[in-house]
């Protein structure tokens, strides 16, 4: 039986084959949010529990499932209020709110919270393709000893390169304190080409060392969904965050290297590379 997106209040659960009826609808959204594209929702499909449906007016609606907790995201507009206020019935909160639906949904009478740990970091592509100046001194030091100790070599991420990207993983993962993004990680690498993610690897002396693979988010921004390397070769990460941001087109104004997940040390890493601002998030639910 061929796959169908169901009318609401049906959902079916998102599998690679709604890529061909959705993904010209994020395309042509050029959004800010970086789970707002197919890839990323196919890839953590199963952390989350994802499922769709199209409401009346014809846009998707998007469920899932944070910690027991129900949820839903209306990527593409919000509804009527009858149909919003059904949805909020059905689902403990709206997730992935934008500022100015946030903004819309208060005046509803609706309680609006941020998701502060959900916040995309938004960096200028210009700024990491050169590290110049005092703020990034630490960074650039990083790779100026990278580049001195080590004979190193980049490739685009091809289907030739995927076995070695692939090794990065399984590298990164030994060393990693937990599964973190892993699954996900590798099914990205698996189906870069069907998910339309591109991507380089790199070499130290010879070896695959770490890898990167992402996606245009929208016409100026630029989002990474994976960066990994392998672990104890100081100022490597450091290298291919300056090296890939470098090859980026310029009409790429935004590198978004997406959210912190309340994390401590992951905040402050993502902090450390100075970012010029932050995709805002907001929880919403009813009072």
């Amino acid at each position: 039986m061929a796959y169908v997106i169901p009318q609401y209040p049906d959902f079916n659960g998102l599998k690679l084959e709604a890529r061909a009826l959705l993904d010209a609808r994020f395309k042509y959204l050029g959004p800010e949010i970086s789970e707002f594209t197919f890839a990323n929702l196919y890839l953590f499909r199963s952390v989350h529990g994802y499922a769709v449906s199209f409401l009346p007016d014809g846009n998707p609606v998007v469920s899932g499932a944070d910690h027991g907790e129900s949820f839903f995201m209306l990527p593409f507009g919000l509804p009527s209020d009858a149909v919003l206020a059904d949805l909020f019935k059905k689902f403990s909160f709206m997730k992935c709110v934008s500022g100015g639906h946030a903004e819309a949904l208060e005046k509803k009478g609706y309680a609006v919270t941020e998701d502060a740990a959900d916040f995309d970091y938004l960096y200028s592509r210009e700024e990491l393709s050169s590290l110049a100046g005092r703020k990034f001194h630490r960074k650039k030091n990083l790779v100026n000893f990278f580049t001195w100790r080590y004979e190193h070599g980049e490739e685009p991420l091809t289907d030739v390169r995927i076995g070695d990207a692939l090794e990065v993983l399984e590298s990164w993962r030994s060393g990693a304190p937990g599964p973190g993004d892993y699954e996900a990680a590798k099914e990205g690498l698996l189906r870069c080409d069907e998910l339309k993610l591109c991507g380089g690897v790199y070499y130290v002396e010879g070896a695959p060392a770490a890898y990167v693979l992402g996606e245009e988010l929208n016409p100026e921004t630029f989002v990474i969904h994976f960066e990994k390397g392998v672990p104890g070769i100081k100022g490597l990460l450091q290298y291919v965050t300056m090296h890939f941001s470098s090859l980026l087109p310029a009409r790429y104004r935004y590198i978004n290297r997406e959210q912190d997940l309340g994390e401590e040390g992951l905040r402050r890493a993502k902090e450390s590379w100075r970012p010029v601002g932050h995709v805002r998030k907001y929880r919403v639910k009813t009072f």
